[in-house]
């Protein structure tokens, strides 16, 4: 055998011991690089394909089923010119952009820019995403950003909700949607007109972001910031929002509105405005039942009448008003104030713990320590009812340890006095004309001269007494069988010139509409 042959069998077997020997490595695989997407835009298919130098000499004319195709979307129309390129086409007839089984876009003219994904689209515009649909005669499509633009007047229909405007955007990615100018917004329950409306598809949700009124029945809205759920007819708005229904408002910082189940709460620097019978109600906190009557107002809550010209101002903790026999000819309401009620009038003020006002018989009842001023004289017992007619007093009952204090204008140490177990008062266009007490009658009364100076101390008891009066002015007095002594000035025994449970209480009074906050119990 040659030598270099016996050399070259020799290596051979040395490698082969060297690599049964020698541990096995694994072998590393290239690393390959991530294909770059493909950006151009592809032409599928054309019945007819030609050029024409006079016409369009840097086009591809296309005629006849024209199909692109451009990083998942799939374009048709009738004809076009193909730019290839600059990676963009016309597009002419019947063209249609398909976008996945979600999104479509419908015109009858559109220009395609393959290297900015922008579809430009005129004439006929259609784009639908799901269960939305947008109307246009104009509309660019970003398809990068997922942004259709239409600024030549659009209308979007989502489920029963429609909307339009001169000008808007919608993302299909996120679902939102923007309208500006003349925006209208219409459902089968409400109507809503803005300037600047957000509104997002996926939750049926609108944003008011401007001067806005929505309409619903008999229900209006004005607001210039909130959101309005259009699937479940629901508001919560801010910035002093305005509700009406009915010569009804109510105003807040904050208010929220269930058109379905007709109900209103309104939050902070609430007003509640009832313009046909003549009274408001304020507070930091209200709500409102449409559907039932039943109203509540709390936090520094004041309800004020001005049926009368002249205003009266109650506080109370709470006001709640109930509804009977709702939407029947029977109707009537209670109207209940608890707890520390102060009221306030130029010529008449009150306080109790609660009070009642029923609307069947219009009796407002009075209860727990409650007690009447009205000029210089005084009323408490344990109960008084208030019977009005049209708003106007027309008599009152004091029920239980009722006692009634004048004050003399001339000597504001004297006060003409009459206690008794239940007590009467009877009005005519507001003015008391006959007062009567009954039971354990007990009467201390001053006789008075020319400038209404005291002269003689009268005390009396009896079983009844009635009192008339005209201009405010004692005309004269009646009662049966009585046993009393008349007493000089100087000669009043102490026990007689107060009656058994006086009590003056002047720093309990109401001193004006704000004094109605400060609580003073008639015990401390």
């Amino acid at each position: 055998m040659p030598k270099t042959k016996t050399i070259v069998i020799a290596l051979l077997a040395i490698l082969c011991l060297a690599s049964i020997a020698a541990p096995t490595k694994q072998r590393r695989r290239p690393v390959r690089k991530a294909r770059a997407q493909d950006t151009r835009v592809y032409l599928v298919h054309a019945d007819l394909l030609h050029f024409d130098q006079m016409k369009n000499p840097d086009a591809t004319i296309l005629n006849g089923k024209v199909h692109f195709t451009h990083r998942g979307a799939r374009l048709y129309c009738d004809s076009a010119y193909f730019y290839e390129a600059s990676n963009s086409f016309e597009a002419f007839g019947h063209v249609r952009m398909y976008q996945g089984d979600t999104l479509s876009l419908l015109s009858d003219y559109a220009y395609y820019d393959g290297n900015e994904q922008m579809a430009r689209a005129r004439y006929n515009v259609i784009l639908k995403h799901r269960k939305t649909t947008l109307y246009t005669d104009s509309l660019d499509f970003d398809r990068l950003y997922d942004n259709a633009y239409f600024f030549e007047g659009g209308k979007m229909i989502d489920g029963a909700t429609t909307l339009t405007s001169d000008w808007g955007e919608y993302n299909t990615k996120s679902k939102m949607s923007v309208f500006n100018y003349d925006v209208k917004m219409k459902s089968p329950k409400f109507y809503l007109t803005t300037d600047t409306l957000y509104y997002d598809t996926r939750l049926s949700m609108a944003h008011i972001v401007g001067p806005s009124d929505i309409t619903s029945g008999e229900s209006h809205i004005y607001s210039e910031q909130g959101y309005y759920d259009t699937k479940n007819d629901r508001a919560r708005l801010m910035n002093r929002s305005i509700l009406t229904n009915g010569g009804k408002m109510l105003v807040g910082d904050s208010v929220y509105y269930d058109s379905k189940e007709g109900v209103s709460q309104a939050f902070r620097h609430v007003v509640y405005v009832d313009s046909l019978n003549k009274n408001k109600l304020t507070g930091n906190y209200g709500e409102y039942y449409e559907n039932t009557g039943y109203a509540l107002c709390t936090d520094s809550a004041v309800a004020i009448d001005y049926s009368q010209g002249d205003s009266l101002f109650m506080h109370a903790d709470t006001f709640k008003v109930v509804t009977f026999n709702i939407e029947t000819d029977s109707v009537y309401r209670k109207i209940h104030a608890f707890h520390h009620v102060r009221a306030y009038r130029t010529d008449v003020q009150a306080v109790c713990d609660s009070l009642v006002y029923n609307s069947q018989d219009s009796c407002m009842t009075m209860y727990y320590d409650p007690i009447v001023w009205n000029n210089n004289q005084q009323l408490v017992g344990d109960k008084i009812e208030v019977f009005l007619r049209d708003s106007v007093i027309d008599r009152a009952h004091i029920i239980g340890n009722c006692f009634s204090i004048q004050q003399l204008r001339t000597d504001t140490t004297c006060y003409n006095q009459v206690s008794s177990k239940e007590m009467f008062a009877f009005f005519v266009d507001g003015n008391i004309h006959e007062a009567r007490a009954k039971d354990n009658v007990l009467i201390g009364y001053y006789f008075e001269e020319g400038d209404s100076i005291p002269i003689i101390y009268n005390y009396q008891e009896t079983t009844e007494l009635r009192m008339f009066l005209k201009d405010r002015k004692l005309q004269r007095v009646w009662t049966p069988k009585t046993s009393g002594t008349m007493y000089p000035l100087n000669q009043i025994p102490a026990n007689r010139k107060r009656l058994p449970g006086f009590m003056w209480y002047d720093g309990v009074r109401p001193l004006n509409r704000d004094d109605i906050f400060h609580w003073r119990s008639k015990h401390e």
